[in-house]
């Protein structure tokens, strides 16, 4: 009932917060950089935040069309408990005229959860570069209906559509991924400059470890204390165009770069593990680089533990059943499906690609964490990636537990639901 009512007044509900905030913004009339994208986006907000520092101010935590709206207002939700809402709603008219934010720059983090929503960004911030840094299958159950409708012959076309308002809206720059089709589809959208970034012309080495990561762009070394997959390369060149275009100087050492909580954070572990936190999402397009990367790691004994991917619609099946053929490719010792999805679709392909003693199945993460207490003998390492309850099982598994607090999920929401799944 309340997912229906969302989906109803989702629009007409964020109206009156961007009406508000539109009012703020154009009293602060900041330069708008959006950054947007399926996987990625964070990443790259966090290297321009490393490259600009307190010159802009940046969407942290705030990518929809709600989150953006609050970020401008200075509003903010705290527990994500519904009854946060009415206080919200009488702030915004008195938000609307506080004084303005005395950044003159504003990198934003957009997102394109469903159909509409890069519309109603992209024509409210108006923005005056875009960083386009990824495409592919998030939130997709949201699409299907424009596939189904003939709208669009695919999934991924309809998302990058979406995506594509905000080069329609762009007003002098944008940058993509030079290598996807479906970004180059919608340039002819937009009259402004474009800059499209190829792998083969900017990447010559990666290496990663878990101590951190290294990249090499045309004759360039970049080294970073975290966990980076490959395509994080993209993120690196084009915060070099953005600083150009803002003429500020180019930190080749990323010397500020830090990651928000569940974006592959390595943990020391009980009985001398080591836990790779990348519990924050899961997606296709996410797992198959976190994946990657960690098969390029030189350690021994490799496990992990992969959840449900949520939200795929039509996809599910076919998306789990390819990530059954992605785990196949690479050698782990222990993998760990948790969630009826991977139980029902990967598991059953994943037995006739490796062999079936290495794999365990759980529907439950109460389940999992049992098992791994129960059988991990020491120094193995434990990549988790999922996008729900993971951090409630890394929490039992914590060496220091004064590392909880890294953990993604703090809110008062996730700490009821943890409870509810045993965790």
């Amino acid at each position: 009932m309340f997912g229906k009512f969302k989906r109803v007044f989702y629009f007409p509900v964020a109206a009156y917060f961007r009406f508000f905030a539109r009012i703020r913004l154009s009293r602060w009339h900041p330069r708008i950089i959006v950054v947007t994208g399926s996987n990625g986006k964070t990443t790259l907000l966090h290297m321009l935040e490393a490259q600009l520092g307190e010159n802009a101010r940046y969407s942290h935590h705030a990518n929809s069309s709600f989150g953006i709206p609050f970020d401008i207002l200075g509003l903010e939700r705290k527990t994500l408990l519904k009854s946060e809402w009415f206080g919200l709603l009488l702030q915004a008219p008195l938000a609307a005229f506080k004084s303005p934010h005395k950044e003159k720059i504003y990198i934003v983090e957009a997102d394109c959860d469903r159909p509409g929503e890069g519309k109603f960004l992209a024509v409210f911030l108006k923005p005056e570069v875009v960083l386009w840094v990824s495409t592919a299958k998030t939130h997709s159950i949201n699409f299907d209906s424009l596939v189904s409708e003939g709208k669009f012959k695919t999934v991924e076309e309809a998302i990058a559509y979406e995506y594509g308002y905000f080069l329609e809206y762009c007003q002098k720059l944008a940058v993509i991924d030079g290598d996807s089709h479906l970004q180059q589809q919608q340039i002819r959208r937009t009259k402004t400059e474009i800059v499209a970034i190829t792998k083969k012309d900017t990447l010559e080495k990666y290496a990663v470890g878990t101590e951190g990561t290294t990249f090499q762009l045309n004759d360039i070394s970049y080294s970073f204390k975290f966990l980076l997959p490959e395509e994080a390369y993209l993120s690196i060149a084009m915060c070099k165009y953005t600083t150009a275009h803002l003429n500020f100087s180019f930190d080749t050492t990323f010397k500020d770069f830090h990651l928000p909580p569940g974006r592959s954070s390595v943990f020391e572990g009980i009985k001398e593990t080591t836990l790779i936190d990348s519990s924050y999402n899961l997606s296709p397009g996410s797992v198959q680089a976190i994946l990657a990367m960690y098969s390029k790691m030189d350690i021994k004994r490799k496990w992990v533990v992969i959840g449900d991917m949520l939200e795929l619609g039509e996809s599910e099946k076919e998306e789990h059943e390819k990530l059954a053929e992605i785990l196949g490719k690479y050698t782990f010792d222990t993998i760990i499906l948790v969630g009826p999805r991977v139980k029902k679709y990967t598991y059953p392909k994943l037995r006739s690609l490796i062999e079936e003693n290495s794999i365990e199945v759980f529907e439950r993460p109460k389940e999992v964490l049992e098992y791994l207490l129960e059988n991990i003998k020491g120094k193995e390492t434990i990549l988790f990636k999922s996008a729900r309850f993971m951090e409630g099982i890394i929490e039992q598994l914590l060496k220091d537990k004064k590392d909880i607090k890294k953990l993604p999920r703090r809110e008062k929401i996730w700490e009821i639901r943890r409870k509810q799944w045993g965790l």
